[in-house]
């Protein structure tokens, strides 16, 4: 990533973070960077990243791997744990109309029966 993609990026993350992120319940598995991959729920996402569940904490600034249904796996940097719930940031911005097409398939899904 080339200085100015990285300053472009950082400017789009941090307008995100002002932006209310979708809620959604969408499984994946999530692999952290020299661990195993385990299943997770993401339980919200944005154009610059997601917070899902972990039970086990992941390291602050470690490097993770995102794998949604249908779609490859996307590169993460972890900014937050707590409590269970991890919050990541894409290494690259996530396309809109792969945000969208992933919002119109599974906003409003509940994966819980209760």
């Amino acid at each position: 990533m080339t200085s100015e993609q990285s300053d472009r990026y950082a400017f789009a993350a941090q307008e995100d973070r002002s932006a209310p992120r979708t809620k959604l319940s969408l499984p994946a598995t999530l692999r952290p960077a020299g661990g195993r991959r385990f299943q997770t729920v993401v339980r919200d996402l944005s154009l610059s990243g997601f917070s899902a569940t972990a039970i086990s904490r992941l390291p602050v600034g470690g490097i993770c791997w995102l794998t949604m249904p249908g779609m490859e796996s996307m590169q993460a940097r972890v900014v937050w744990w707590e409590q269970g719930l991890v919050g990541c940031a894409f290494e690259r911005l996530l396309s809109p109309v792969i945000h969208e097409t992933i919002l119109t398939r599974w906003r409003g899904v509940s994966l819980y029966q209760g």
